[in-house]
């Protein structure tokens, strides 16, 4: 008795997201298409990876490569006619993408559920081509989703037998099923976006002061902004990152600042540069800011000679500000 009620619901979750458009100004669909209209390799992909997948695809369609990318937001149930809509008849090889694992499965949920519509689609002569298609997994165990793995993936693809359940972001030498990547990958959509990352220590304000930072710079400048702030339970007393992104464009980057791409790295706590390697975050010709109560003149001979040469080599600006003393002066204790 229920089964019509599950057979009409795509179409009727499609009209609530047609209305919720004109309300709003916000479109939805049951599934979206981004990239080339004659796109021979697509790859399907729901939830947290769509950001980076975004960036990837419309950095490869901007190099005239015939990609695209299907962006689920309805699950279940399932819309098999809804997802034929959506791909172009010119795709040869698709990529499904799960952030799961099932051991003993022969594949994903994902990645069955697009199988199958297109095999029956097929089998019904409703579609005249059957796309190879192929299923991986992402994000497992919490690890980084970029626009740079997204690429790997399409490379992937060019070949004539890509890799069936692969595995993305891990290094996997036990099952071999992993995917390389190329790190230098770099999306259009970061040209124009300021990358800032700030290293503290629970409880000495800094994760706070950036959140207000990025507050500020939202409401008071008309740029887009990110904040994102790594820090375990206990808080207090462990390190906190705190990743600040801002630009004139929408900012969809669904992943951490990474290596080499941070204009601005500070050091809150002095003894962080003989424990991390945190410059090895710093773009060439940034800045770094360090908290250091020695005096301006002896701050270069107490930098330990490994972030020397790093400075050097980035050709980084050194500033430094003795945080401890203006927050004491300030009656704000160790609040740096």
């Amino acid at each position: 008795s229920v089964n019509t009620y599950y057979a009409n619901l795509p179409s009727i979750i499609q009209q609530v997201m047609a209305r919720f458009n004109e309300l709003t100004g916000r479109g939805y669909s049951l599934f979206e298409y981004l990239g080339a209209q004659d796109a021979e390799r697509v790859m399907v992909l729901m939830g947290s990876g769509l950001g980076a997948a975004e960036e990837a695809v419309e950095t490869l369609v901007a190099g005239a490569e015939k990609v695209g990318l299907i962006k689920v937001r309805l699950y279940r149930p399932f819309s098999p006619a809804h997802l034929l809509a959506s791909l172009p008849e010119s795709v040869r090889k698709v990529a499904v993408l799960d952030r799961t694992k099932e051991p003993g499965a022969d594949g994903e949920p994902l990645y069955k559920d697009v199988l199958t519509a297109l095999a029956q689609a097929h089998a019904n002569g409703e579609r005249a081509q059957m796309p190879r298609v192929v299923g991986g997994r992402f994000g497992l165990s919490s690890k980084e989703f970029t626009p740079a793995m997204v690429a790997g993936v399409f490379a992937e693809l060019k070949n004539d037998r890509p890799k069936n359940q692969f595995t993305i972001g891990i290094h996997d030498d036990v099952s071999h099923c992993s995917l390389s990547w190329d790190d230098d990958f770099t999306p259009v959509s970061a040209q124009g976006i300021t990358r800032c990352l700030f290293y503290g220590l629970g409880s000495d304000g800094t994760v706070s002061a950036n959140k207000n930072s990025i507050k500020i710079i939202g409401e008071s400048t008309g740029l887009q902004v990110q904040g994102y702030f790594q820090y375990d339970s206990k808080k207090a007393g462990a390190v906190t990152v705190s990743h600040l992104r801002f630009g004139d464009r929408p900012i969809r980057s669904t992943y951490l600042i990474g290596d080499h791409e941070a204009q601005l790295v500070a050091c809150h706590q002095p003894n962080f540069l003989t424990r991390y390697d945190m410059l090895a975050k710093a773009a060439p010709d940034g800045s770094f800011l360090l908290n250091s109560p020695m005096a301006p003149e002896n701050v270069w001979e107490s930098l330990p000679r490994p972030v020397q040469q790093q400075l050097i080599d980035k050709r980084l600006q050194l500033y430094a500000v003795d945080a401890y003393g203006i927050a004491r002066k300030a009656g704000m204790d160790r609040r740096t």
